[in-house]
């Protein structure tokens, strides 16, 4: 199959999850087997490079891409949308060190995506095909399972063994034609007791109800909600209801903002891949470590013959 990349260019604007900064976001086409990149138009010299595994550097709340002064975080949702509506070669430039956070999901990429269209380009798509099956398994129980198939395909798993709004849950998508249905509108999620930690990390910044699902399923006093919804800027909450504090987008939409990111982080290989992927408990460190080894083997059996 052809590569392909955007007939026209498109942008966003709205506020990173982490800074809070207000950043904007264009999206460009690029030409063949460039993939994709991204420039920091507000960095001296406006650095550009690749998004590959090879410059992962942090993945607490999201995938950060780093080299010297160029810096761009939060970028899992864009890749996502990207890789499954077939464009390989994109440039994007930005004026901030993270990628707008719109609603927490990759819909209005997928959006953007549909409405400017694809141009097909005359070099062929660089597809990394699954001829036996590669199991990656990390300490602490992550797993992640690239078996052999006549297309892309992925089913995640995750597990919270401590909650009791959210103990397990799956997702499948069996066709990248389905993601804008079925995946796209998946946002990211976090839990109530997890938003003071990050608070103090400098985390977050820029989050709120609109932007992320929100998961309360630790009872604690009305006064430590009403600090949390206060740094959130949200209106207040009460602290005897358990669940989800907004409405769900699907009935298993934490699992399937997980398979969202898998889409994005394994899209740092650099290739496509012609395969099914089956994960359980994933998450970015796990994630991009299996992109990163991939990407090594891909890239070792490529010099081999």
């Amino acid at each position: 199959m052809k590569q392909h990349t955007l007939k026209s260019s498109f942008s966003f604007e709205s506020k990173g999850l982490h800074t809070g900064l207000y950043i904007h976001a264009t999206f460009l086409p690029a030409e063949e087997n460039t993939g994709v990149r991204i420039c920091r138009t507000d960095l001296p010299n406006r650095p550009i490079h690749e998004a590959i595994a090879d410059y992962v550097t942090a993945t607490e709340r999201g995938t950060v891409l780093e080299y010297g002064a160029w810096k761009v975080s939060t970028v899992e949702h864009a890749l996502s949308a990207l890789y499954a509506m077939g464009v390989d070669n994109c440039l994007i430039e930005l004026d901030g060190p993270e990628m707008p956070i719109l609603d927490g999901s990759a819909k209005y990429y997928v959006q953007a995506i549909q409405k400017v269209g694809l141009q097909e380009q005359d070099a062929e798509q660089k597809v990394f095909i699954v001829k036996e099956p590669i199991e990656y398994v990390s300490e602490r129980g992550n797993k992640m399972l690239i078996l052999p198939y006549n297309h892309y395909e992925a089913e995640v798993t995750i597990t919270y063994t401590s909650s009791s709004v959210l103990p397990e849950q799956k997702a499948e998508l069996q066709d990248l034609a389905d993601y804008s249905r079925e995946i796209a509108s998946a946002r990211t999620f976090c839990f109530v007791r997890e938003i003071e930690p990050l608070l103090r990390m400098g985390l977050i910044k820029g989050g709120d109800l609109q932007n992320a699902l929100v998961i309360y399923e630790t009872p604690m006093s009305q006064d430590g909600l009403d600090y949390m919804t206060e740094k959130l800027g949200q209106p207040r909450l009460d602290a005897t209801k358990l669940g989800y504090l907004s409405p769900l987008n699907y009935p298993n939409e934490p699992a399937r903002h997980k398979l969202l990111d898998i889409i994005g982080d394994m899209s740092l290989v650099g290739f496509r891949i012609q395969g099914k992927i089956i994960a359980m408990r994933p998450g970015h460190t796990f994630n991009t470590q299996c992109a990163k080894r991939l990407r090594n083997k891909i890239t070792a059996c490529t010099l081999t013959n």
